[in-house]
């Protein structure tokens, strides 16, 4: 009897946990408007060539970012190459669904839409194994999903090689990337965690914010490549090592030059306590 009882009880603990846990999860299903107050000059204009200030970044990576060259989205095969999910926050608003199994009703995977440049992926709920590593890279990879207590855990691999900011700092197609949701009330914030083995010393984190926006329309957002160099050329834009005039550019906004090469010590305030006093300005002589 005592037994039974046990067993009865044990029954109906394990049923209350399931419910405290389904009663947890969050429904981030809707229509969300992107909040560009932060880090909006980066979001915005986008980080001058050869500002790396706060990113882990190793000098394999920096060296990679200095040859870069803007022009080199006026090559056609490279004009709808997509943000993926570790800069998909940047720009655009977003839709997030999801997607039932017919006959029982339950939730295996949540659709993502973003409006810029119609990114679009799926993260799976259902507990599914990522691929093996052979298996074929993606601009938006392979999402999966777990609920920890009210925050949506969201781990993806399989990202082909992409960029960590918009001035050329690479990131690997080894990356992984771990995204936390977390809803309060109309506001959903993302925060974002990549795992770089190639191009970082350290995980790099950064946030986001969207708002609720029940009446909202995404935009189409369709694109064409198009040529607009001389193809006869047969060159990608780019500068050689130690040519790059533009790498300085970021010391007009007074930022000093240790700090523009980036690494993972410039991420911490005690980094700048190591810095020069900056200079100040003359004062005008006194009569």
């Amino acid at each position: 009897m005592r037994s039974a009882i046990l067993r009865v009880s044990l029954s109906l603990l394990a049923l209350l946990g399931v419910a405290g846990v389904a009663h947890a999860q969050v429904d981030l299903s809707g229509e969300w408007g992107l909040r560009m107050h932060e880090d909006q000059p980066w979001r915005g204009p986008g980080q001058l060539p050869g500002e790396f200030q706060g990113i882990p970044i190793n000098a394999e990576a920096r060296a990679k970012a200095e040859s870069w060259m803007a022009s080199v989205y006026t090559i056609p095969e490279r004009q709808c190459i997509p943000f993926s999910v570790d800069m998909a926050y940047t720009f655009g608003n977003m839709r997030i669904w999801k997607i039932k199994d017919a006959p029982s009703q339950e939730v295996i995977a949540l659709g993502q839409h973003n409006e810029w440049q119609a990114q679009e992926r799926t993260i799976w709920m259902d507990g599914r194994p990522h691929p093996p590593e052979w298996a074929p890279h993606t601009w938006q990879g392979f999402s999966t999903g777990e609920w920890v207590g009210a925050t949506l855990k969201v781990t993806t691999t399989h990202l082909k090689m992409a960029y960590l900011e918009r001035n050329g700092l690479p990131r690997s197609d080894q990356a992984t990337v771990v995204e936390y949701y977390m809803r309060h009330g109309d506001v959903l914030t993302i925060a974002t965690i990549v795992t770089d083995p190639v191009y970082t010393t350290e995980p790099w984190v950064r946030t986001r914010n969207y708002g609720a926006a029940p009446n909202q329309e995404l935009n189409a957002y369709p694109c064409r490549p198009a040529v607009e160099i001389d193809r006869e050329a047969h060159t990608v834009p780019h500068y050689l090592p130690g040519t790059n005039p533009t790498l300085d550019a970021g010391m007009r906004n007074g930022l000093p030059r240790v700090a523009l090469r980036g690494g993972a010590e410039t991420a911490y305030p005690e980094f700048a306590k190591t810095l020069p006093a900056p200079a100040r300005p003359a004062q005008p002589e006194k009569k």
